[in-house]
């Protein structure tokens, strides 16, 4: 055993629990912990600018790469508070980051001390611990439950916050003794997985919903085993968009009232079964639930077990973490292929509509309309391409026209879907993954939320290229504004006395802001130079090794496609002419099938 000070514990402990990637500000109450990581020296500290942009990073970096968990360090007082729509961010989406914030000394907490608040109050609700350690000997084992929950059932954050006097207190710690805590995750049984293929051997049309949980498994390469192996199409929802390729013969297309393709949907409405696998049925993928349920039966299985039922009773439900689920179909369909029913004709029949049922996104109007930006994406970004982003019009188009070709290349939160988020979080996903292609995508009102944060990546070189869709409006918010007949406090537009040009009149000059901050940016007002300026904004990132801003000044309205129900979408835009404007990749598929 060796005397040491609480936080040169806690440095040992992140580095052998594998977290050694932290993002955050110093100050006085967590100054020791500075120290420490400091005298350790193999914790890499990213500097932000605000902590809450600090747990975006953390947040971006544990969803780049499986079993990544990003930290996030501040303070006392608003610090904690400032993590608070991160730990949120990262709850809604069962991703584990693990804040740590420092305290005011024991004695003072029950005394309005300077910057002393119950942050573990205020942080219980959205995380899976939230603990203010008051005996500095509890310290490791605080740290070590905290991994264990991180990682065990369904995914998650923890806060623990460190007064000042506990982190500073010697105790006796032999990080060469330390373990950490065995990682409990349900399984599905045989029997089980048995019970699911007589579902599907009694169905016509059966499809796979695959969740968020499936990434979170690391499991994709079995979805898609799975999937070929019984001829059963797939529907990924927006937090597992990539965990079968776009272009694969059995991606059915993303199903949703706002984040989908025509396709998805088409091809959902013609299902008889549906198998959801990690997934929450979130409202914005299910829509009216009459219309989604209609004709149908249900097979739920999440690793949360109060995940069941919570939006609709299930016909069967699993509590299983999603790989473990996988593997258990897998070994059942390979003991029953033969007795199973051939889907082939079904599976043609989606990928047919897959090859015709299309937006046009082939636009050639000034100003540029936001559809021709993500067909110049798809063609300058390639395959191996990162998305990160958050929520908008822009977030929304993006889904409903962009391409995925492999797990964890759409990087979203989704359910809290807090602007200002893409920025950070894409930062964290560069810190993660230096040698992929990183690329942001928001509208304006996004991007200014935590546009300092920029300086980030000047500071820290960490290339990436951020798309910035920008009409000057909160679009998303001026569109659902119609049913009330008002475009009310939703323009973001100004004449700018410091801007010349024909975006003068859209207010910030984001170009200058991001130039200022130490970055590089590019203005597209035409939109045949957008594919031009995506590919050197690549070029200029590699080059300088910072983020590198594209604005696309976009014509101030545009409706994007959404509505109430899966059969209910209200399409604003011209639909494309197959196959000639479908994206090339799909139609050719569908062309082979």
């Amino acid at each position: 055993m060796t005397t040491m000070r609480a936080v040169d514990a806690v440095a040992l402990i992140l580095e052998k629990e594998g977290a050694t990637e932290a993002f955050g500000l110093p100050g006085a109450a967590i100054n020791p912990l500075y120290s420490a990581l400091k005298a350790h020296g193999g914790i890499r500290h990213t500097l932000a600018r605000h902590v809450e942009g600090a747990s975006h990073m953390a947040d971006g970096y544990t969803r780049a790469a499986p079993g990544n968990i990003g930290v996030c360090l501040g303070t006392s007082g608003p610090a904690g508070t400032d993590m608070i729509t991160g730990l949120y961010a990262a709850q809604a989406d069962s991703q584990p980051i693990l804040c740590i914030t420092g305290q005011a000394p024991v004695a003072v907490l029950d005394k309005e001390d300077f910057q002393a608040v119950d942050i573990s109050s205020i942080a219980a609700p959205l995380t899976k611990m939230a603990k203010t350690v008051l005996e500095a000997a509890q310290v490791p084992g605080t740290f070590q439950k905290a991994f264990q929950l991180m990682r065990s059932s369904r995914p998650g954050p923890v806060l623990i916050d460190l007064p000042l006097d506990v982190q500073q207190t010697e105790i006796e710690f032999d990080i060469e003794t330390y373990e950490p805590l065995p990682v409990v995750k349900p399984a599905a049984t045989r029997a089980q997985a048995d019970r699911v293929l007589d579902m599907i051997a009694a169905s016509e049309h059966p499809i796979i919903v695959a969740g968020g949980g499936v990434i979170n498994a690391d499991a994709a390469d079995r979805l898609v085993e799975l999937a070929e192996l019984l001829d059963i199409p797939v529907s990924p929802t927006l937090m597992a968009w990539g965990a079968i390729p776009d272009d694969h013969p059995l991606m059915s297309g993303m199903v949703g009232i706002q984040t989908h393709t025509r396709y998805g949907n088409a091809n959902f409405l013609e299902s008889d079964l549906v198998i959801g696998i990690g997934n929450r049925w979130a409202n914005r993928h299910t829509g009216a639930l009459d219309t989604y349920r209609k004709g149908r039966r249900f097979v739920h299985i999440d690793i949360e077990p109060t995940q069941i039922g919570r939006v609709f009773p299930p016909d069967y439900s699993i509590v299983s973490d999603a790989g473990a689920a996988l593997e258990a179909l897998l070994e059942a369909a390979r003991a029953r292929k033969d007795a199973l029913p051939d889907f082939a004709e079904w599976a043609r029949d989606c990928a047919a509509r897959k090859g015709t049922l299309h937006r046009k996104t082939n636009f050639t109007e000034k100003p540029i309309k936001p559809q021709r930006v993500y067909q110049e994406m798809n063609s300058a970004f390639g395959r191996d391409v990162t998305y990160v982003t958050t929520i908008g019009l822009s977030q929304i188009a993006g889904a409903q026209m962009l391409h995925a070709y492999h797990p964890r290349a759409w990087i979203n939160a989704g359910q809290a879907g807090p602007l200002g988020w893409t920025g950070p979080a894409a930062l964290g996903v560069a810190r993660a993954l230096p040698d992929t292609t990183v690329v942001a995508l928001s509208g304006d009102y996004d991007f200014q939320f935590m546009i300092e944060e920029l300086a980030v990546g000047a500071q820290h070189r960490l290339p990436y290229v951020h798309v910035v869709v920008n009409n000057s409006y909160l679009g998303l918010i001026r569109q659902s504004q119609r049913p009330f007949d008002m475009d009310y406090e939703v323009s973001l537009a100004f004449d700018n006395i410091n801007a010349t040009g024909e975006s003068a009149g859209y207010g910030v000059d984001h170009v200058a802001v991001a130039e200022g901050l130490g970055c590089k940016a590019i203005r597209v007002e035409d939109p045949e130079q957008i594919g031009d300026a995506l590919r050197d904004a690549v070029a200029q990132a590699e080059e300088h090794r910072v983020p590198v801003v594209v604005e696309v000044i976009l014509e101030r309205v545009t409706n994007i496609a959404m509505g109430p129900a899966l059969d209910a979408i209200n399409e604003f835009e011209p639909l494309a002419e197959c196959p000639e404007d479908a994206p090339t990749a799909l139609t050719a598929l569908a062309a082979s099938e």
